[in-house]
């Protein structure tokens, strides 16, 4: 955090003057949200993983009820892994037909290619809604340090 100051009621922020609570908070915000991108291996990896899980490669016919198209992460899956199974005949839980929770289907597979392809989108998201919540908790909280009694969240 840069230095912070209030004067008559506003804030002083990174150099920025008269700063209201709202526009302290967003500067915050953006504080926080460039300082956890910054870093970014992880966040572009998680980037990779959901593009690469995007169902948006043609396929030879499918049956009626199968999900059209196949992703990256799906065809480099199946050509490492080719139709091994799990040992002891286990089955995993794998997630289809899309990205939100409404739309998506939760399917038992035995092999581990379709498990592993349609499982690296999943990691993405959970690496990016890692990130949102440390965003939201660091902004939050130094907010709350700096604000006045009225100005806190909570």
């Amino acid at each position: 955090m840069d230095t912070v100051e209030q004067f008559n009621g506003t804030y002083f922020y990174a150099g920025k003057s008269n700063l209201t609570a709202s526009e302290l908070l967003f500067m915050i915000f953006c504080e926080n949200t460039a300082g956890q991108f910054g870093i970014g291996i992880a966040d572009f990896g998680a980037i990779v993983a959901i593009a690469s899980g995007r169902n948006n490669i043609s396929t030879r016919g499918k049956l009626a009820n199968t999900t059209k198209g196949t992703s990256y992460a799906s065809i480099g899956a199946r050509a490492l892994f080719g139709k091994t199974k799990f040992p002891l005949g286990i089955s995993l839980p794998t997630w289809l037909g899309g990205y939100t929770p409404l739309t998506a289907r939760r399917v038992m597979v035995r092999n581990i290619a379709p498990f592993i392809g349609r499982s690296i989108p999943v990691f993405g998201v959970i690496i990016l809604a890692s990130d949102v919540t440390q965003i939201t908790y660091r902004t939050l909280r130094d907010y709350n340090i700096i604000a006045r009694g009225g100005d806190k969240l909570w």
